[in-house]
This record gives structure tokens, sequence and C-alpha cells, in this order.
């Protein structure tokens, strides 16, 4: 090789990172950007004249055609891999081949959202997004969201900014959880963070106890605060009893570990007199009120009416 090739290809080395285009956002370490479908990129060769000076598009494929390689598949891989890949099929027609690739546009940087939102999937960022513009393009939250969301971050991108951030036992990932009570109310701005390519944002959907039988409106209702729901809190969410109820035969049906349901008879006209203590309901529990002519009813039946008169309707808080 010439002084003269050699002197070219230093300059060019150091001249690299000015060409490469902007250095990359907060939070992203160089290089960690995973090239995809419809990024827009530059591919030189220095000892290769054939190769355009124009920027050409990845396909949906994932795939570009480049002179002398034809067709190679590019998405999924960083830059880096992505030279050495393109440098190895191009050493069988060039010597010694010195390939640079750069990322004119960036269109393939997918946010998975998913769980208890209007409308869950991969969204791309094309900018910086903050975690309720992302929500917001997901539809927003759906009524039977949970109380907190979850967000999960790849390590390359740094920790998750926020307090309760830790390392998954992989140590790929940095995860983290919002409460989404006092994230609506705007109490904790700081949680609004920057989301980053790749983040994941899962909403699961909140726990639920049911309201069945005789009254005023039978449903299955969102436990609302960590404390958990009382079976006062459920009835007045439930509008009150009909009257045709057997409050002295009410009774609570508990999902066991077998999925099986045991029974705990509840008296709700001494808890509505304040002579019994409330009780407290767990997730997924259904408060059944007979009716006061109605024979007792099997485990399986109110099974079957759950899922008749409270399958559909749930009410939320938002």
């Amino acid at each position: 090789m010439s002084p003269k090739l050699l002197f070219i290809l230093l300059v060019l080395s150091l001249l690299r990172p000015a060409l490469s285009g902007a250095a990359p956002e907060s939070g992203r370490q160089e290089g960690s950007y995973l090239l995809g479908p419809n990024d827009r990129i530059t591919v030189r060769c220095i000892n290769a004249e054939e190769f355009p000076a124009d920027p050409i598009r990845i396909d949906s494929d994932g795939q570009v055609t480049l002179p002398f390689i034809g067709r190679i598949k590019l998405a999924g891989l960083s830059v880096t891999e992505a030279e050495k890949q393109i440098g190895t099929e191009l050493s069988k027609y060039v010597l010694r081949p010195q390939v640079e690739l750069n990322v004119v546009e960036s269109h393939s940087e997918p946010v998975s959202v998913f769980g208890a939102v209007n409308n869950p999937g991969a969204y791309q960022l094309e900018g910086q997004k903050t975690l309720t513009e992302i929500l917001s393009m997901a539809g927003g939250l759906r009524k039977d969201a949970g109380r907190s969301l979850k967000v999960t971050r790849r390590v390359e991108w740094g920790p998750l900014p926020l307090p309760s951030a830790v390392k998954d036992p992989t140590g790929k990932f940095s995860v983290a959880e919002v409460d989404i009570d006092a994230f609506v109310r705007g109490d904790t701005p700081a949680a609004n963070i920057q989301i980053l390519p790749y983040d994941v944002i899962s909403v699961p959907p909140a726990e639920l106890v049911y309201v069945v039988g005789q009254v005023r409106k039978p449903g299955g209702f969102t436990m609302t605060g960590r404390e958990g729901m009382t079976v006062l809190q459920a009835l007045s969410m439930a509008e009150g009893l009909d009257k045709t109820a057997a409050p002295k035969k009410a009774r609570i049906l508990r999902r066991s570990n077998d999925s099986s349901r045991s029974e705990l008879a509840v008296n709700l006209e001494k808890i509505l007199a304040g002579s019994t203590p409330d009780m407290t309901l767990q997730a997924d529990d259904v408060l059944f009120v007979p009716n006061s002519a109605a024979k007792s009813a099997g485990v399986k039946t109110l099974d079957a009416m759950i899922q008749l008169t409270t399958g559909i309707v749930i009410y939320g808080r938002y």
C-alpha cells in the first residue's frame, strides 16, 4: 500500500466521528443502535468507487442491494456489525476493503406497549418521546388498568432514571415500576421519563373483585388503593342491596390454589349495622348476595353467574 493511500486512510479515520453525524442522545451508548427497515444509510468503500454516494433505504425485509455483493440483510445489526458483515462479503471481490456505514435517517426505533392499554403494539419513536406521549400513542390506559406499570430498558442505554429501577436477574435489563394513580394525578412528574429505543412498557390489568346477585349494579370492580377493598366498599360500588336481597345469607367465594372456590359466610345485615367488623376482600373474590326466596346455589352455578352478568361489565377508575 502506497504512503499516499495510508495517509488518506489515517485522515478518514480521524474525521470519522464528525462524518457519522450527531452524537448519540443522552443515555445511549455509541454503536448500540440496531439497523432496521426504512432506515436510510450511506455505505462507502474507500477502495471501491462503485459504491454510490447517495443514501440508500433498508427495505421492509431488512435488506439492501450493494455493488459486488447484491442483496444483504442488515436489519438487526449494529453499525459496527454491519460494516464487518459488508467487509467480509466484499473481501471476496475487493482486496482489503475499508467499509464505512453511516445512518442518515433512523426509522427503526421501536417501543413495545402491551397490557391494559387501548391499542397495544410496537410504536416507532421518530424523535424524542416521553412516557405520557407513548401511552397516548397506544390509545391511553384502559379502565381496567392496574395500580402500576413497568418499564424495561436494555442496560446499554443505561439505568432507568427512576427510584425503583433495578437490574433483572439476567443483568441485561433495567426494570422500574411507576405508580399509575400518582402518575395520572401529576404527583410524580419526574416519572414522565424520556423513552428510548427498544423500551418495553407493560401495563398489567387491575385486580378485580366481583359483586353478583341481588344488588343494584352487579359487576367487576377494580381494587383501588394498596390496602385492598372491604365488603362495604364493594357493596357501595354495586350501589347497595336490591329489595329482594337476603343480606344474612351472603357469601364470599374465594379462589384456592387448585382453582376451586371456598365459601365464607358473610352477614351483611350485621356489617351494615356496625355490630360485626367489616371484612377485607382479596383479588378475584366474589361477593354473592342471594335472593331471599332462593335456595343456596352451588359454586358452579355462581361461576356461571359471574360469566353471564359481570364478564363484560367492568367498572374502572378513569
